[in-house]
Parts: structure tokens; sequence; C-alpha cells
């Protein structure tokens, strides 16, 4: 059955061309209903002002074409909320499941950067100034510093003889931290080896550019990129889920020493001399 009343409201407005006003003079209705009734239907031209806000609003349209939401249109065009809403009513939103789940990611790290902006500020400040403190403290290695933390170093990260193969006192370190490689090859000069007499090779995996790792490596331990071994390709695994991407992933280094069995020997003394030593200190 069609209700006489909002039949009356849009024949006034299609035919008659009368404005939410008028049709309220004639009607005796309050404007929200109004509106509700004529929900869908064309604001006649006469109606609108014809000033700089006409190219605002058909952004807007254009806007909701795309997909955005009123809030969001309002945010963009610098309109309120409302001037938004009206201008864009009687646009559908229509986004499709890919832009949708976008738009609720980046509403939810707004609200997240809102909720944890000043905490994070705060605690990034607390540890940089907690790392600055820890660097101060340290000041300058003497040498029996560097040979304690070098072997350190080493019997943690470094390559260590198996049962299977108790003589196998290679040394050779691989890491992917620039800063204990260099710690690592200061510790090998001061027992006596030149960083050019080291081997290095870079390992690293196959979509990354191999060539510009090597270079960089190469510059970071003091070599020419010509004096490194063959680097070492990782196949890629498409179902592993890599984070170490970009221009700072630049593999591992692998160091090896050369003729280095009193050296392994020199370092798994110090380790036991080290753990004797924490055996006997006082609880």
């Amino acid at each position: 059955m069609v209700d006489p009343v909002a039949a009356e409201v849009r024949r006034l407005r299609t035919e008659e061309q009368l404005s939410v006003r008028e049709i309220r003079a004639r009607t005796g209705l309050g404007r929200n209903r109004v509106q509700e009734l004529l929900r869908g239907v064309p604001q006649p031209d006469w109606t609108r002002r014809p000033n700089a806000r006409d190219d605002l609003r058909a952004e807007a349209e254009a806007l909701r074409a795309d997909g955005c939401t009123v809030p969001e249109i309002a945010t963009r065009l610098g309109v309120s909320k409302s001037t938004a809403h009206a201008w864009v009513a009687h646009l559908p939103l229509d986004r499709d499941e890919e832009t949708e789940r976008a738009r609720r990611k980046a509403h939810s790290k707004v609200m997240t950067d809102a909720q944890w902006g000043e905490h994070r500020r705060v605690r990034d400040e607390a540890r940089a100034a907690t790392i600055a403190a820890g660097a101060d403290a340290v000041e300058q290695l003497n040498h029996r510093d560097l040979v304690l933390v070098g072997a350190a170093i080493y019997w943690a990260e470094g390559t260590k003889a198996k049962p299977w193969r108790p003589n196998d006192c290679r040394v050779r370190f691989v890491n992917s931290d620039p800063g204990l490689i260099d710690l690592f090859i200061r510790f090998v000069e001061v027992m006596g080896f030149s960083r050019e007499a080291l081997r290095y090779r870079v390992s690293i995996h196959e979509t990354a550019d191999s060539a510009a790792a090597v270079r960089w490596w190469a510059e970071r331990v003091g070599v020419a990129p010509d004096a490194f071994q063959p680097t070492t390709l990782k196949r890629h695994k498409p179902t592993t889920n890599r984070h170490n991407l970009g221009e700072g992933y630049h593999g591992c280094l692998v160091v090896e020493v050369p003729n280095s069995r009193e050296l392994y020997w020199k370092i798994e003394g110090t380790m036991k001399g080290l753990a004797d030593g924490v055996a006997t200190m006082k609880r």
C-alpha cells in the first residue's frame, strides 16, 4: 500500500521542485521526516548554492564512488561529517573485500597509535638511555677484556668440535651481526692473525642481491671484495615467511681462520678457565 504522505512529499520535490523548507511548510512535517521520505530523490538544481563548494560536492561523490566512508570524505575535504553525509547519502557504499580489509587495518593502526603512542615514546626513550649508559660503562677494552669476550662469543656462535669429530678444531665464525663480526675479527687480530689472512664468505638467500652483500661486508671488514670466497646461496622455500628482507639484509658472513688449531685450543682453555672461575665464585 502506497503511503499518501510519502507520495505527496516526493511529488512536491520532483514535480514542483520545492526545497525541504517549502515542503515542510506545505505538509507540516518535520525536517528529519521530510529528508527520510526524500532519500534517493535528487535535490533540485536551483536549491544548490552556486559557489566553490559545488566542486567539493563533486569530489565527495567521486570519493564515495571509490569506496570512501563519510568520515573519510569529511577529513579529506575538510568539511563537517554532516555536510559530507548530505552530499553522498544518496550514493551506496560499495567496497570490495580487499579494500575493506585495508581500511580496517589502517583504522586499527590509527587507533592503536593514538592509544599507545605516548607509552611507546617513553619506552623508546628509556631504551635509548639504557643503551647509552651501557655503552658508556664499557669504555675502552683492554687486551684481557677482548680475549675473554672474543672467546665467549666464539664459544656461543662459532663452529666447535663434535664428539664424533673431536679433533676437528677449525676456528670458523658465522654471524649476521656486523658488530659481533667486528669484535671477533679484532679478537683474532690480538691473538696474532691479520685480517687479510682470514678467509671470508657470504651466506645469503638466493633471492637477495649477493654481489651487493659481498661489497657491503668487504667494506665492513676492510678487505677487497675479490678476496672473498664464492658465496653460498640458501635456496628459497615458498612456505617460509621471511622477514629479513630489504636494503638492510646482507646475509651472514663466514669468517674462517686458517691454521687455527692452536687458536681453537686457546679459546677452549679460556672458556674452561671462565667456567672454573664462575664455579668458585662466592654466591
